[in-house]
């Protein structure tokens, strides 16, 4: 019977949405009432595809961006043969882009938060698209560097504000499933990014794979310009505004929570392939299949955080420490099982992608007030965490073997949970202290 019924609603509005988009003019001069109803569907319609469209052409803006920081993972070697360099040199062209986007993070994003959100867009991506062409044609790894770096400082002005615009694209409640739909954006840069520019660049040339890389920005580029409406900043929030955010113990608590998680994540899936070569034993083939799997997981678990955040964020702070910490016990305790580990990576990968979109919700509901900065906020304390988790991990492998870099990860998560604990209190006190002052 309710099934009937739900058939029946649904039916029923399908015939009345119809007849309200075709009513003739004639039918409106005679029932204006039904004119005012057909002006309010189409205006909710046409809102509805705006934003829709709008959040599309910031996840695929936010995918080419960070698919031009992690593509060329890839091709690394075929950087070093073009330009008659060592592999490790090459390696710089990674490394001077995610240094610039760590020194930047919190500096552009308060910058540009008081200009036109579309203008600032046009340029950050006008920048990448540019500098894209010159590294595309460029003999010279001086100016390859430099074409790397430029970009690299609107990197993050591009992403916290695909994050701001893409939650104030909708009501409050849906807010965290706009994000989520951003963040399949970056996870599709790092999994798609790197197999992708390899392919072309070995089938083709180097100038093919960085073609890539400028036809997907160049794409979104004129995107934007055509369909993205002039946004401008309705409240411009003064720099001192903005910065005092710092004065208040949950920012903090959210930006040492997000490294120690982060590193935890990262410091582990920097070492990811060795592990399974060195202690699970299996060959580069089976290796890349894994990686792949565990990257498009990630793409799972932003669509699962996006649903979860939007119910009962406080479970998914809390959840996300410990359920990463359980099955990083079993990569320790069970590494060597082949089986075992393609289960454990499957989860580990839902569970990066879920917590990339709880710590972007932990530092920007900590701040709601400058979510700009807020984002700048994540992405520093995100790419400080996997520095110093790669680092740490590291340092276990050095003087252990590979089988102990998880327990770098494990020691962050165990740390990062004191710091759940304590934004999630410090929160309740604020809430607290406000319903006392309400009273």
């Amino acid at each position: 019977m309710m099934m009937q019924r739900g058939a029946f609603a649904f039916i029923r509005n399908c015939i009345w949405g119809y007849h309200i988009r075709n009513l003739s003019t004639k039918e409106m001069l005679r029932f204006p009432d039904l004119c005012s109803t057909k002006k309010k569907y189409m205006k909710n319609k046409f809102k509805l595809n705006s934003n829709t469209l709008l959040v599309f052409i910031l996840t695929t803006g936010v995918f080419g961006i960070i698919n031009t920081e992690m593509g060329v993972i890839g091709i690394l070697p075929l950087i070093a043969e073009n330009f008659q360099i060592t592999v490790p040199e090459a390696g710089w062209t990674v490394s001077i882009f995610a240094l610039v986007v760590a020194i930047s993070a919190p500096i552009t994003p308060l910058l540009f938060s008081g200009i036109n959100r579309k203008k600032v867009m046009i340029l950050a991506l006008g920048l990448f698209t540019l500098s894209n062409i010159i590294s595309m044609m460029t003999t010279n790894f001086t100016v390859l560097l430099i074409s790397r770096a430029l970009p690299a400082f609107l990197h993050p002005v591009y992403v916290s504000m695909a994050f701001t615009v893409a939650a104030a694209s909708v009501s409050k409640e849906k807010a965290p499933k706009a994000v989520a739909k951003v963040f399949i954006g970056v996870s599709a840069g790092m999994v798609l990014g790197v197999p992708v520019t390899s392919y072309i660049a070995s089938e083709v040339s180097y100038s093919m794979g960085m073609l890539f890389f400028t036809v997907v920005n160049a794409l979104v580029l004129v995107a934007t310009i055509v369909f993205v409406p002039s946004m401008p900043v309705k409240e411009k929030l003064s720099y001192g505004t903005q910065l005092s955010v710092l004065k208040k113990k949950v920012v903090w608590y959210s930006i040492l929570a997000i490294t120690l998680i982060n590193g935890a994540l990262f410091g582990f899936f920097s070492y990811m392939s060795d592990y399974l070569k060195t202690i699970t034993g299996v060959s580069y083939t089976v290796i890349s299949t894994m990686l792949l799997i565990y990257g498009l997981a990630n793409i799972i678990g932003n669509v699962i955080a996006g649903k979860q955040l939007a119910v009962n964020p406080v479970r998914s702070m809390i959840m996300i420490p410990l359920a990463l910490l359980a099955f990083y016990i079993g990569v320790f305790a069970f590494g060597e099982w082949l089986m075992a580990m393609v289960v454990i990576i499957l989860i580990l990968g839902i569970l990066a992608g879920y917590g990339q979109n709880t710590m972007q919700y932990m530092i920007t509901h900590a701040a709601p007030e400058a979510p700009d900065f807020a984002n700048g906020l994540y992405l520093l304390s995100a790419n400080l965490g996997t520095t110093v988790g790669a680092a740490v991990c590291g340092l276990f492998i050095t003087f252990f073997n590979t089988r102990y870099s998880v327990i770098g990860s494990l020691i962050f998560l165990i740390l990062s949970i004191v710091f759940v604990v304590l934004r999630i209190r410090a929160t309740q006190s604020e809430r607290q202290i406000r319903m006392e002052m309400a009273a």
